[in-house]
């Protein structure tokens, strides 16, 4: 069996099904090419009763003979075909009355895709599920699919025959940086950190893009092939990569594209006006499916009200393919001369501390604390001032986090200095805060201590911070 990186929680949970003495039905989902599939794989290997992955843009007749031939594959019977779902899922018990597995493992991949139009597939799974597996205690049912927004708004918050029914939910997200660093060595790939969190930076941690990285070459040069080359496998995983996942995808693409625009963010109602949307139930839920899938997220602005929420991409590689990608005039053999873009690296690697949230917390050591992650922009006589991330815990202290990407230990001139302490004090008076505020800096290498730093910065953190976190 191969190795699995990572994914050590939901490892876990899957196998903790397995030894339930009780019947169990899980649902894992995420977006596109995190890795669902094999880790469902990896930790149950070969030892399904059943197992059934559904056919891409197929017919009700298609599905049905798929499904037919697999079950006599496994079964080694021989069994009509089933003209509906109804009679195919009657041939499935009476194939798991059979078997002599003590835990009945029923694996369906792609489960979205079966249930095409007008096939009744998930009326006959809910009555699968309710009047005849949820009265074994040796059932194990777990169902995948990259098609979001039909697990979430069919399966996860159901509000029919399966409200309630599942017993686990697993939300996969993308590899961190040192599942990432793992998931390349053990490809045989030893780079630096500072090469790591490059690649990161563009394709996130996605185990399926970073399984395109190739010993021998650097990050520079890995980026340049898998992106600008004509054959690149991330070229254009953009055009499919939103309709393979959501219903009526383009108003999911149109939300993705307004956000790339801004790196701060928009607020719904800046979202709505920008795209000329209506408002309504069916943004709510575009915005739902998307924040789910991890492409974007929902972060709350400081002292502002609930519908003040800020709405962010947070997918690195829609972020990458939409600044450089699209339309690209750069040359395939040219990509180092825009790798030091500050408008690309600056935002970018903030992101990549935005989504090492608790990796900060634990080196600043308030794992334990609660805290709010929030965003804040304002002004005051003394001018306007923006804040991407800020940690507002319950011990009396904000941390404000500024990320900064360098080459090597990051200088504080007089001038950012000057920057910095305006900043703060604009958010002070305007939030008329009584926490005390500490400036926390985000660096790749470290801050070199001048007079500039000294009685400003409260706290340093480094990639081996994020690197050597425990979580």
């Amino acid at each position: 069996m191969e190795s699995l990186i990572g994914r050590t929680k939901e490892k876990k949970q899957l196998l903790d099904a397995l030894k339930s003495k009780k019947p169990e039905f899980v649902a894992i989902y995420g977006r596109r090419r995190v890795g669902k599939t094999y880790l469902i794989r990896q930790s149950f290997g070969q030892t399904f009763t059943f197992y059934l992955t559904g056919m891409a843009n197929s017919s009700l007749k298609n599905q049905l003979l798929n499904f037919s031939q697999t079950l006599k594959n496994i079964s080694k019977r021989e069994f009509d075909l089933p003209l509906t779902w109804f009679e195919a899922f009657e041939q499935l018990k009476a194939h798991i009355e059979l078997s002599k597995e003590e835990k009945k493992i029923i694996f369906i991949d792609e489960l979205p895709w079966l249930d095409t139009p007008k096939s009744n597939f998930i009326s006959v799974l809910e009555h699968f599920w309710n009047h005849w597996a949820s009265d074994r205690k040796d059932i194990l049912l777990v169902v995948c699919g990259s098609a979001a927004s039909w697990m979430i708004n069919k399966l996860i918050n159901n509000r029919g025959g399966l409200h309630n029914r599942l017993t686990k939910r697993i939300k996969l997200n993308p590899f961190n940086l040192r599942e990432t660093e793992d998931f390349l060595r053990y490809k045989g790939i030893i780079l630096e950190r500072y090469q790591i969190v490059q690649l990161y930076m563009a394709f996130g941690g996605i185990p399926y893009y970073l399984d395109e990285i190739v010993k021998g070459e650097s990050a520079a040069q890995n980026i340049e092939r898998i992106c600008f080359s004509e054959s690149g496998a991330l070229r254009n995983e953009f055009n499919v990569l939103f309709k393979s996942i959501f219903n009526n995808y383009s108003k999911h693409e149109q939300i993705v594209k307004a956000l790339a625009t801004k790196n701060a963010g928009l607020l719904r109602t800046e979202m709505i006006d920008q795209l000329k949307l209506k408002d309504g139930g069916s943004i709510s839920k575009t915005l739902s499916e998307l924040e789910e899938s991890g492409f974007i997220r929902k972060y709350k602005s400081f002292n502002k009200k609930v519908n003040q929420n800020v709405y962010q991409l947070t997918d690195f590689y829609s972020l990458f393919y939409l600044k450089y990608i699209l339309n690209s005039k750069i040359d395939p053999d040219n990509w180092i001369n825009f790798m030091s873009d500050a408008n690309w690296t600056g935002y970018a690697y903030e992101l990549v501390w935005l989504q090492h949230i608790n990796q900060i917390k634990q080196n600043l050591g308030i794992i334990g604390v609660f805290s709010n992650t929030a965003t804040w922009h304002g002004a005051t006589d003394l001018g306007k001032a923006q804040i991407d991330l800020l940690l507002d815990r319950k011990d009396q202290i904000i941390n404000i986090c500024e990320a900064m990407f360098s080459i090597s230990e990051f200088v504080i001139s007089k001038e950012y200095a000057m920057n910095l302490r305006k900043k703060i004090a604009i958010f002070t008076e305007a939030t008329k805060t009584k926490k005390t505020v500490f400036l926390t800096i985000l660096t790749t290498f470290g801050l070199k201590e001048n007079e500039n730093s000294l009685g400003l910065v409260q706290n340093t953190l480094t990639l081996e911070n994020l690197f050597n976190a425990d979580l």
